[in-house]
């Protein structure tokens, strides 16, 4: 599987995010009511707007990046792994952006569920911070095989577009160390807004990354990395 992929060619990445505010009553009054209404069909009987907002981060409209990290293999079995992660989500945003204008134009990029949610909601947040959308992840005006974006939790569909597995779940089938150790994705904003914490979303967001690459050497029939063969950014 995957025999015509050059991991050297391969930028494996991972997103966390919040929700734009601290709270509900934070939100502009205009988007209060724009968030009811982009709810209204998600939350259960008897919840409020107020009460679902935690989950807000998931929305590109009324959330931000906080944490964005990358890794890249320097050969088939060395990785290194660098974060941009902070409270000012246009400048890790630009930081991305310069990483990316010194990668190659054919340069994959590859996330679990990245077609659904990484790759789109960095692209919405770009254009929300007024920046513009780099080669690797325009879709406009490319036809499908000009467009390097591999995500493993479509690989693992094989097709079958009705089956979600999640990358904890496809860490433990392939025996790969849970990236769920510490917090879940659930945890991030309370994580970011209560605790105040980046540097531990940061840590979450690059095991993510780590269990990513792991997860795609596993689908190449090579072994994963160990943490040795590991290293980390400053």
């Amino acid at each position: 599987m995957l025999a015509h992929i050059d991991l050297l060619d391969v930028l494996v990445l991972d997103i966390e995010t919040v929700p734009a505010f601290s709270s509900f009553e934070e939100l502009p009054e205009n988007m209060k009511q724009l968030w009811d209404l982009k709810t209204a069909y998600q939350r259960k009987n008897e919840e409020s707007a107020e009460e679902f907002y935690p989950r807000a981060g998931i929305w590109a409209e009324f959330g931000k990046i906080v944490c964005i990290s990358v890794g890249m293999f320097a050969n088939k079995q060395s990785f290194r792994v660098k974060s941009y992660y902070g409270d000012d989500e246009k400048e890790l945003l630009i930081d991305f952006l310069s990483l990316l204008a010194k990668q190659p134009k054919h340069l994959s990029l590859c996330a679990h569920n990245g077609k659904e949610f990484d790759y789109p909601y960095i692209c919405r947040r770009l254009l929300i911070n007024g920046l513009q959308i780099p080669s690797q992840l325009e879709l406009s005006g490319k036809k499908p095989w000009e467009i390097h974006h591999l995500d493993t939790l479509e690989l693992w569909k094989f097709g079958d577009y009705k089956h979600y597995t999640s990358l904890n779940l496809l860490a433990a089938v392939f025996d790969i160390p849970t990236p769920k150790d510490d917090i879940d994705g659930s945890m991030v904003g309370d994580v970011y807004w209560n605790q105040k914490d980046t540097k531990r979303i940061k840590n979450y967001c690059e095991k993510d990354v780590v269990t990513t690459a792991r997860l795609l050497q596993k689908f190449k029939g090579l072994p994963a990395l160990t943490e040795e063969q590991i290293t980390y950014a400053d």
